[in-house]
C-alpha cells in the first residue's frame, strides 16, 4: 500500500529547492515560525487596547497588521535563508548603505516621538531604519576581521570600525542609545570571537563604560530615561511599575484571555511591554515557555557556529545570535524593571512593522549562514545529508 503522505523532497533529490529544504536547520526556522503565531494571537489582547489611542476605529486594527507584517516577515526570514554565502554578503551591504543613508536624513526628514527622530513614515508604515541596520552590521563587520586576517594587505579591522562608528554617530544623533548599546555589545562579541588580544577589549569596555557617563551629562534624552527609572513617579518610571504590576497580577496562570486590567494603563504594551500583557493574561507558565524557546535558540546556535570551521560563518553567526539574544534579555529585563526603558521590542512577539521585517532578515542571514555546505555533505552517499 502507497503511503498518505509523500515528503515533496527526497534525498537524492539535487534541484537547488531540495537541495536548501535538506540543508536548512529546519529546528530553528520551525520555533521562529511558532513565536510569529504566538505574536499574532497575542495581538488579539493587546490591539483592542492600543486601537483607540490611533485615529483608526478598529478594534483589531494593529492585529491585522500585525497578520500582515507577520506574513512578510515569515516570506523575508525563507527567501533570505536561501542565499549563498556571497549573496549574504551582497544583501548585507545593500541593506546597511541602505539604512545609513536613509538615517543620514532623519534629522531633516524623520518623524518625531518619544523623544527621537528615528522613524521614516512612508504613507501608512513608518520605517525605522536602525532595525534593518543591526543584522547588516554583524555580518560586514565579519567579513571585513576575516579579510584582515588574511593578511592581503585589506584593513579590514579599520574597515569594520568606520562602519560601527558610522552607525553609532548616527544612532546618537536621533538619539536613539538602546540600539547603539545593542550594537556595541554585538560589535564586542564579533570582536572577541575573532581572535584578539584581551587588552583590546578590556580597552573597548573602558570606552564604552566612559561615553555611557558622557552621554549621561550631554544628551537630556538619556539622562531622563535614567533618572525616570530611578525615581517611579516619572513617566516611564510609571509604566515600569504598570507593567510589574501587570506581571504580579497575573500569577502562575493568568487572569484569563481579553481578562487583564493593568495592560489599560500601559501606552505601549503591544510592543515594548507585551511580555506584560501576556503575563498577566496567561501567567508565568506560558512566559515561561517562550524564554525557554528563545533559549533553546540562542545556545543552540552558538553552539553550532562555535563547531564552524569557517571564520566568517562563525563569527557572523555568533553575532546575530548574540545580538538577538541581548534584544530578548533586554525587553525582558525592562518589563521586569531591571534596567530603565530602552524602546525596544520582544521579537518575533511584539507589534512593529521595522522590527518584525528586520528579525526576518536577522533569522535568514543565520538560516542561510548555517546550511550545510556542499564541502560539507557527503557525496558518496547522497542519503546522508
Amino acid at each position: 500500500m502507497a503511503h498518505a503522505y509523500a515528503h515533496p523532497f527526497t534525498r537524492t533529490d539535487r534541484s537547488p529547492t531540495a537541495i536548501w529544504w535538506w540543508t536548512l536547520d529546519r529546528v530553528t526556522l520551525t520555533l521562529a515560525l511558532i513565536l510569529l503565531v504566538l505574536g499574532f494571537f497575542f495581538s488579539f489582547s493587546s490591539s483592542p487596547v492600543a486601537a483607540p489611542h490611533t485615529s483608526h476605529y478598529d478594534t483589531f486594527y494593529y492585529t491585522k497588521r500585525h497578520f500582515v507584517f507577520a506574513l512578510l516577515t515569515a516570506a523575508v526570514m525563507i527567501m533570505v535563508s536561501m542565499l549563498s554565502l556571497k549573496g549574504v554578503k551582497r544583501v548585507s551591504v545593500l541593506a546597511y548603505g541602505g539604512a545609513i543613508s536613509i538615517m543620514a536624513m532623519l534629522p531633516l526628514i524623520g518623524h518625531a516621538a518619544k523623544g527621537g527622530r528615528r522613524w521614516l513614515e512612508l504613507g501608512p508604515v513608518a520605517l525605522q531604519p536602525s532595525e534593518f541596520l543591526k543584522p547588516a552590521l554583524i555580518v560586514l563587520i565579519a567579513w571585513m576581521f576575516c579579510e584582515g586576517q588574511k593578511g592581503k594587505g585589506v584593513p579590514g579591522v579599520t574597515v569594520a570600525f568606520c562602519l560601527y562608528a558610522l552607525a553609532i554617530g548616527l544612532l546618537l544623533i536621533q538619539p536613539d542609545v538602546g540600539q547603539s548599546i545593542l550594537i556595541t555589545i554585538a560589535f564586542g562579541a564579533c570582536f572577541f570571537i575573532s581572535g584578539v588580544p584581551f587588552r583590546w577589549i578590556i580597552g573597548m569596555l573602558g570606552a564604552a563604560g566612559t561615553g555611557l557617563v558622557g552621554l549621561f551629562f550631554i544628551q537630556p534624552h538619556f539622562r531622563n530615561r535614567i533618572m525616570g527609572f530611578i525615581s517611579p513617579d516619572a513617566d516611564s518610571g510609571f509604566q515600569v511599575a504598570r507593567a510589574k504590576a501587570a506581571i504580579a497580577n497575573g500569577g502562575l496562570f493568568g487572569v484569563g484571555l481579553n481578562e487583564g486590567t493593568m495592560k489599560r494603563l500601559i501606552p505601549d504594551l503591544h510592543t515594548d511591554f507585551i511580555y506584560s500583557v501576556v503575563a498577566e493574561e496567561y501567567g508565568l507558565w506560558l512566559i515561561l515557555i517562550i524564554i525557554g524557546i528563545f533559549a533553546f535558540i540562542i545556545i543552540r546556535g552558538l553552539l553550532k557556529a562555535m563547531a564552524m570551521q569557517d571564520p566568517f560563518r562563525q563569527i557572523a553567526t555568533s553575532g546575530l545570535y548574540i545580538m538577538l539574544g541581548m534584544q530578548v534579555l533586554i525587553n525582558v529585563s525592562v518589563n521586569l524593571g531591571l534596567i530603565p526603558p530602552k524602546g525596544m521590542t520582544l521579537p518575533f512577539i511584539s507589534y512593529g512593522g521595522s522590527s518584525m521585517l528586520a528579525m526576518g532578515l536577522t533569522l535568514g542571514f543565520i538560516l542561510a549562514l548555517t546550511r550545510r555546505r556542499q564541502e560539507e555533505i557527503p557525496q558518496d552517499d547522497p542519503t546522508k545529508w
